[in-house]
């Protein structure tokens, strides 16, 4: 593993990958824990706010053009703003927390794992960071394989607890 290759990158790639991590990271923390509490509202903000970063800087990302300057994976970022939107909009307007629930469980695992599963592809930056230069497919199946295996296994277990679990009162 060496960071070399992302060092090297531009601004915008920099920023998107770091701002991608940090939000799978504090993502993942947000999802876990407890929810309706004072600091799961404080880590929602930030997370929210790194989401909007990456899916902006991604935009300015355009190494792969197929439509102009932008390529499918774009539509990533098209669906973190939509995501967000209709998950605070189902929070703060609807008070919908099941609705919140999903939009944001459906950020979280579509733009931040599977979007992510893309990038450890043979010939990308991350796959690169990762398994270095010569490294094959074998090494990006396996990687993939895992994150979507374990990104499928997360989702169907917090569907499972909201259906499950009654919802918190609104304080």
């Amino acid at each position: 593993m060496s960071l070399h290759p992302l060092l090297e990158a531009s601004l915008a790639i920099q920023i998107h990958a770091f701002s991608a991590i940090a939000a799978t990271v504090l993502g993942a923390l947000v999802l876990w824990r407890r929810k309706g509490t004072l600091l799961h509202r404080a880590l929602g903000r930030v997370w929210i706010g790194l989401m909007l970063v990456t899916a902006t800087s991604a935009l300015f990302i355009t190494e792969i053009r197929l439509i102009g300057p932008f390529s499918p994976i774009h539509l990533f970022s098209l669906f973190t703003y939509v995501s967000v939107f209709n998950g605070l909009r189902a929070i703060l307007v609807d008070h919908d927390i099941r609705r919140h629930r999903a939009e944001m469980q459906g950020l979280y695992t579509g733009a931040l794992m599977l979007a992510g599963a893309f990038t450890l592809l043979p010939g990308r930056r991350m796959h690169e960071v990762l398994f270095g230069p010569d490294a094959g497919w074998l090494q990006s199946g396996i990687a993939i394989s895992l994150v979507l295996g374990i990104s499928a296994f997360a989702w169907f277990r917090m569907r499972q607890r909201a259906m499950t679990r009654p919802l918190p009162a609104r304080s």
